[in-house]
């Protein structure tokens, strides 16, 4: 068998990683006088690299996150100074996640709140955790659509065993008057047997009129709160900054 025969036959095998690496390994190998072992050794190590890189792809894709870019790398914890950093890479350890605990990201528009659900999220899955991102109005319409087509069940099943719900940008958008009674029905099949993450603009005691039910959203919070980790986001909103800070050719030229 030559090598092109070699590396179809690997691809047949689904060892794509290994069939990628053959040639150079064999170089390599020929270069450094490796032993039998340690050839086969540093192919496989391609294979698990591989199937670890394509698994930490197609989660990333089911996660379904708005913006794929945001992680903890690209924020900025200086702009905000009072943000608790601590927390921050306490909750991108993972651990809240093992321990079935929640977390919940308060604060104005524009703090930061969506940059950092979506890093810790990121962060969760290259530790191995599924993860499932959403707006919050986006999740109530998906399970109204489930509802009409008596898949609610079945919809609810699978949100259930995520290990971690993201729910993001809680009161940016009008949300359906069954907004409280759904949110509630989630988070109560989720207590204490999966993590969910709710980022927020509004404070937890403007819930009850923003969902319409204060007793349903009392029952919520009862539970979301038990185990949470609240993460206060602000004051300084990055988009109000862009708006209003001067460009660098501007800045330059503007008198002193």
């Amino acid at each position: 068998m030559n090598l092109v025969e070699l590396q179809r036959a690997l691809r047949h095998l689904r060892c794509s990683g290994m069939a990628a690496g053959l040639e150079p390994r064999l170089l390599e190998a020929q270069t450094e006088k490796l032993a039998p072992i340690d050839f086969l050794s540093t192919l496989v190590q391609d294979e698990l690299l591989c199937r670890q890189d394509r698994l930490l792809a197609r989660r990333i894709k089911q996660a379904g996150f708005r913006d794929r870019g945001k992680t903890l790398d690209t924020f900025d914890f200086d702009f905000n100074k009072k943000l608790n950093r601590r927390l921050v890479f306490e909750l991108a350890t993972g651990h809240f996640i093992t321990q079935h605990e929640d977390a919940l990201f308060l604060g104005p528009p524009g703090t930061g709140k969506s940059h950092l659900a979506q890093a810790i999220g990121f962060a969760a899955i290259q530790q191995g955790h599924r993860v499932l991102y959403r707006e919050a109005h986006a999740f109530l319409e998906e399970l109204a659509d489930a509802q009409l087509a008596g898949t609610r069940k079945l919809y609810l099943a699978q949100v259930t065993t995520v290990p971690l719900l993201i729910l993001d940008d809680l009161g940016m958008k009008r949300v359906p008057h069954t907004a409280a009674e759904d949110l509630l029905e989630a988070v109560m099949r989720r207590y204490e047997r999966a993590s969910t993450l709710i980022a927020s603009n509004r404070p937890v005691d403007d819930w009850g009129k923003l969902l319409g039910d204060t007793a349903a959203v009392t029952a919520l919070l009862d539970r979301l709160l038990h185990h949470a980790h609240v993460l206060t986001c602000g004051p300084k909103s990055w988009r109000t900054r862009l708006r209003t800070e001067p460009t660098e050719s501007s800045a330059v030229s503007s008198p002193k």
